[in-house]
């Protein structure tokens, strides 16, 4: 195992109560702290995949572990700590009253998102390196209106009860994930603000270049950039692949906004083995993942499905090893990494040479 490679510049007293203007975050929350001294952060890596691997069932909300099985989720954390992270999210991706609701659990939201913070404030305190406790909020499950039910309070007033329990537990971010329709994402924001919280947002583009509901990286660069209480920092996780991620994150840079940007991609493909789902990424092409979502513009950088401790451990030797590059070409990105899931991004930009996905290494 690698020992963790401690950065430059450390930051103490991450366990202190922060404050947070309504307006802006001046600079006093302990993300913004570390990205004022560093030029990258490693986030964690995957939930599910790592709660799979100690037992959880399908269909099983993991929420419910927080109370229920505590120690493994204190694991969860320790071994995205250990890997070397500078953030982990809290166990919390389905935790609104909303997905709850699937496992007669609605009535638990406060209780379920105070403890998973808790746990983790309890790892980060105890790590040798200034660590973030990111709240994990991920989307309500329900489509909005005009197309859903979902209206737009609602989805505040979801998103602002589930921030609440995130805060009483001591986290000290919101990280919203996983977002496909805009107004869901601007709801979110909206609740961050009601919590007195700062926060970061990241979307999922998995449809040729765009959201579910259709939102580019352009799109979503413009439109973070008009919300009256915007994120810390904005990006893409999940989607297709680690090639369509970071052809997004370069549709981020070339939008020229200076807010920081995040990637956090999957370990590979999916493939149905044995029963299972399982991520073909290698540690190694997490490892060139890492450098190349560096720089292509990406400030904090994670993986998401299929990403263990093993992976980040690979991902943070080569941030920390190999130097900064020149922004890759669409080109440099297949290389590595395989090739796009489809012939756009949808931003209307040069269409990217035509590839075959070829086999991931391992």
């Amino acid at each position: 195992m690698m020992p963790y490679m401690a950065p430059v510049a450390q930051i103490g007293g991450l366990g202190c109560l922060l404050l947070v203007s309504e307006r802006t975050h001046d600079m006093t929350d302990a993300l913004s702290r570390l990205l004022e001294t560093r030029d990258w952060l490693l986030a964690d890596g995957a939930t599910g995949t790592n709660l799979f691997n100690m037992g959880l069932s399908s269909g099983d909300a993991p929420e419910l572990w927080n109370v229920d099985e505590p120690e493994k989720i204190r694991t969860l954390y320790r071994g995205a700590v250990e890997a070397g992270s500078d953030i982990f999210l809290t166990n919390t991706f389905g935790g609104n009253a909303s997905r709850l609701k699937l496992h007669a659990a609605e009535g638990r939201v406060r209780e379920l998102n105070r403890v998973a913070a808790e746990l983790g404030r309890e790892v980060a305190d105890k790590a040798d390196h200034p660590v973030v406790v990111a709240g994990s909020v991920g989307p309500t499950g329900e489509i909005m209106e005009p197309m859903g039910s979902l209206t737009y309070a609602g989805a505040v007033e979801m998103f602002h009860e589930q921030a609440e329990g995130l805060k009483e537990g001591g986290a000290d971010v919101l990280w919203v994930e996983t977002i496909s329709a805009p107004e869901e994402y601007k709801a979110a924001g909206e609740a961050a603000k009601l919590a007195g919280m700062p926060w970061c947002g990241t979307m999922s583009f998995d449809t040729a270049g765009r959201t579910m509901m259709g939102v580019t990286s352009a799109n979503m660069a413009e439109m973070v950039e008009k919300l009256p209480y915007p994120p810390l920092a904005f990006g893409a996780n999940c989607g297709v692949g680690a090639s369509d991620l970071l052809r997004t994150v370069l549709g981020f840079s070339a939008a020229g906004v200076e807010r920081p940007i995040i990637a956090k991609g999957n370990a590979g493909i999916p493939k149905y083995v044995d029963g299972h789902i399982h991520y073909d990424g290698t540690p190694e092409l997490m490892a060139d993942y890492a450098v190349l979502a560096r720089d292509c513009g990406a400030t904090i950088i994670g993986g998401c499905c299929g990403t263990t401790p093993e992976h980040l451990r690979a991902m943070r030797e080569a941030l920390e090893t190999r130097p900064r590059g020149p922004r890759p070409s669409l080109d440099q990105i297949t290389e590595s990494l395989g090739g796009f899931s489809s012939a756009s991004d949808g931003t209307g930009d040069e269409e990217p040479p035509a590839r075959t996905r070829r086999r991931r290494r391992g």
